[in-house]
């Protein structure tokens, strides 16, 4: 098990294909000559930095994240690209770069931070005058089903003592609060939008590894390691008694320019 800052890179990248093939779609949707710098704001593991670096063969990309294992994974999957893609381990919030990018691009990253407005500050200060923000994240509504069955978990009073001080680890924003932060840390050409991503897994297996490694991670983390499957056991049970493995995702799409 990882702590809650870190991640289990190598599961990761056999469990995301939902969120490669969302950022798929949000990167068909940036327009991109071919020789930009842009910062890949939460590479994980680098399928989609792989993806992200052959639209810009003339340019270069800079793969940031703040799990040490994320970018071991990622340096060992772009190891050909060389010098094109370099790798930075930071807390995007508090992110410094050298020289200002042209498009900060991240995909499944920005509702693990707590502090959106500092975040898009930080963002805005890494970017040239006229460099644009393209990013997607979980958005109001996301697993607002899902929600309930970890919090019933929690209650459990198996679990309530060790969790009793936990703080949640997501901020799922409107597009109304996040196109005001937007404006206020100095972007324009703001736009916001939500759309749906209901996902559903092949079997409870498969459902139950991916609550593992990603969504109830930082729940798992805060537990004694004896009481973690017990938990996991607990969520996935009351939520298969509503019906089948899936996850009520909601993605809160994000465009502005510096």
């Amino acid at each position: 098990m990882t702590s809650a800052t870190e991640w289990d890179a190598t599961a990761y990248q056999r469990l995301s294909d939902p969120q490669f093939e969302w950022g798929l779609r949000v990167l068909d949707r940036l327009e991109l000559a071919g020789d930009e710098t842009v910062i890949d704001a939460g590479c994980g593991s680098g399928r989609l930095t792989a993806v992200l670096a052959g639209r810009v063969p003339r340019g270069r990309v800079i793969a940031v994240d703040r799990s040490e294992n994320m970018l071991a994974e990622a340096r060992s999957r772009l190891a050909s690209l060389g010098e094109r893609v370099s790798f930075v381990c930071a807390d995007l919030s508090a992110l410094a770069v050298e020289a200002r990018a042209d498009v900060v691009f991240s995909t499944a990253t920005f509702h693990w931070i707590l502090d959106h407005d500092r975040l898009f500050a930080t963002l805005a200060g890494c970017l040239k005058e006229g460099g644009r923000l393209h990013a997607q994240c979980g958005g109001a509504g996301n697993l607002a089903r899902f929600v309930v069955h970890l919090e019933r978990a929690q209650q459990d009073p198996r679990y309530a003592g060790a969790l009793a001080g936990f703080r949640q680890t997501w901020t799922f924003a409107t597009p109304a609060e996040t196109e005001g932060r937007l404006r206020r840390a100095g972007f324009h050409d703001v736009a916001c939008d939500l759309e749906t991503a209901p996902t559903t897994f092949a079997d409870a297996a498969t459902f139950a590894d991916f609550l593992r490694v990603v969504v109830a991670r930082a729940h798992l983390a805060a537990l004694p390691e004896p009481l973690r499957a017990p938990f996991l056991d607990a969520v996935v049970s009351s939520a298969l008694a509503e019906g089948p493995p899936s996850l009520d995702y909601v993605r809160l799409n994000l465009r502005a320019r510096r």
